[in-house]
């Protein structure tokens, strides 16, 4: 068992960490947290010594097992991708604990490495490449369907008008019917390939006309509510198209809360982001538009493929909102990404200004 001279030097030196680190006494109360801990944590020093560790995995909701494990095995272990929820907001950390034997009283010593920034981009990297083949693919079945469905709508109408007897032509309508669904459906998977004619608009109006539509059949158990920064300055954009985008967010958030027992909140929030990275592009002022719902979360099966066309966790889903939504966003130069737990779902919308 290796002998550690004295905790005090290792307390010092973790001070000037950028890592955090949090240590606990035989007890499993808290008993330091450096500078950077109090920074991830978003609490401080003062509020987090003399915690137990049950109260601190209750606070930040992860489970204590293993931690309460080092004090029986005398050992360490290290756990990757472990979910803190911080302030409501969940966060990505590694996690390591470490057994420490003093002369005076064993200890344990827990790092914490923030990975959410990391994880968003190999994410980003990952589901852009995924997204762009799957649309491709897509695109190139929806335009084999397109052609034949011109020429089997144009046959159902010249037959139309050489057939006898008209009640014959119920069955002719049905087929130029199906056809047009299909064709409405086709170019949707297609999507908006050119962006509108952009000019200075308020990104504000353009929400308030998405929570006016929305207003109107939402659910009695279902409350909207926005947070407007003012300050926020009109910038270019295609109002026209950005308001699709958000009405399809919104109404997906309002899709999976509608047939809750509880009640719910949906909630349009705009900031400004300063010095932010877009698509790889470093923009010194963005506006960051956040749509959160109160509801059950995002199914984990879904969460790395959500902006596929197709995919979707409703039987009488399309599958394209999302979609949709991503690319009209793209055309606008921003970016779109999600953080889902139980009790939160969080979308963010990235525009430069």
């Amino acid at each position: 068992m290796q002998k550690e001279p004295s905790l005090d030097l290792i307390f010092t030196f973790l001070e000037e960490a950028k890592t955090a680190f949090v240590a606990l006494d035989s007890s499993l109360t808290l008993i330091y947290a450096n500078p950077a801990s109090e920074q991830l944590l978003s609490q401080s020093k003062q509020r987090l010594y003399g915690q137990t560790l049950k109260a601190i995995a209750e606070q930040f909701h992860f489970s204590p097992e293993s931690i309460e494990n080092l004090l029986l095995e005398e050992s360490s272990f290290t756990e990757n991708e472990i979910t803190l929820l911080i302030d409501g907001t969940p966060l990505l950390i590694d996690l390591s604990a470490s057994y420490i034997d003093t002369k005076v009283t064993p200890y344990i010593v827990i790092e914490m490495r923030c990975i959410e920034q990391q994880k968003r981009i190999s994410q980003v990297h990952y589901q852009e490449h995924q997204q762009k083949a799957a649309q491709e693919l897509v695109r190139g079945l929806a335009h084999e369907i397109k052609n034949p469905l011109g020429g089997l709508r144009g046959a159902a109408q010249l037959l139309e008008a050489e057939l006898p007897n008209p009640d014959l032509k119920e069955f002719t309508q049905i087929i130029i019917e199906q056809a047009d669904r299909l064709s409405a459906l086709v170019n949707r998977l297609l999507g908006p390939q050119k962006p509108g004619t952009k000019s200075i608009h308020n990104i504000h109006s353009v929400l308030e006309k998405v929570r006016k539509l929305v207003s109107f059949n939402v659910p009695d158990n279902i409350t909207l509510h926005i947070d407007y920064d003012p300050s926020i300055p009109d910038f270019e954009m295609q109002p026209d198209q950005l308001q699709q985008a958000f009405l399809n967010i919104v109404q997906n958030a309002v899709q999976a809360l509608q047939d809750l027992p509880e009640n719910h909140t949906i909630t349009l929030r705009t900031r400004t982001a300063h010095q932010v990275t877009i698509n790889g592009l470093p923009q010194r002022l963005a506006t960051e538009i956040k749509i959160t719902d109160t509801g059950p979360g995002i199914p984990m099966h879904l969460r790395s493929t959500l902006f596929y066309p197709m995919v979707t966790g409703r039987k009488d889903g399309t599958g394209l909102g999302l979609s949709i939504a991503q690319e009209l966003i793209k055309q606008h130069h921003g970016r779109i990404e999600f953080k889902s737990c139980k009790g939160k779902t969080e979308f963010s919308v990235f525009l430069p200004i």
